[in-house]
């Protein structure tokens, strides 16, 4: 069960903690585009052979492999296009994620009463878990189970200074 969501705006400053977390690409738009000449004439060449040969109807598909290369990283980048930030507020911390489609939804949660939970599983899987009031909210998916690690340390941090009053403006 997973808490109710709220509105979708982001929290306002003064922020103690302000996670954007995204998925991991590791190749640039410059590497897509050396990456697809590559596909490309590779598989021009490839297909002028067998078009010399006589084989003209592999030159098609060598088309159509280069047609579907593309469509997979093309698909691949729109997937990046998700995002989750945790933001901690002094009186709130918000959770808000952006899917591929650019739908938000958040979840709120009041920070007193919240606590982070990392479950580590024998395949060395981690996931993170913020839980108040019986209810819980996976978080930081998109994230290598090391990143979890420090991602959930960091976020308890946060929480238990403010917890503690070290985010508490002197009067």
């Amino acid at each position: 069960m997973t808490p109710r969501p709220t509105t979708a705006e982001q929290l306002e400053p003064p922020l103690h903690f302000d996670a954007l977390l995204t998925p991991h690409r590791s190749l640039s738009r410059k590497g897509f585009l050396i990456l697809m000449s590559a596909v490309i004439a590779v598989n021009f060449a490839g297909g002028l052979v067998f078009l010399l040969k006589g084989a003209w109807p592999v030159f098609g598909f060598c088309g159509l492999d280069v047609a579907l290369v593309y469509w997979a990283f093309r698909a691949n980048y729109r997937a990046a296009r998700a995002h989750e930030t945790i933001q901690l507020s002094d009186d709130e911390l918000r959770v808000r994620r952006v899917d591929q489609k650019g739908r938000a939804r958040a979840w709120s949660f009041q920070p007193y009463w919240v606590r982070l939970e990392l479950i580590e599983h024998p395949d060395e899987t981690k996931d993170v878990y913020l839980v108040s009031h019986g209810k819980a909210l996976e978080i930081a998916h998109q994230l290598s189970p090391d990143e979890r690690i420090d991602f959930a340390r960091a976020l308890n941090g946060a929480l238990r200074d403010l917890r503690n009053g070290v985010f508490r403006k002197d009067t």
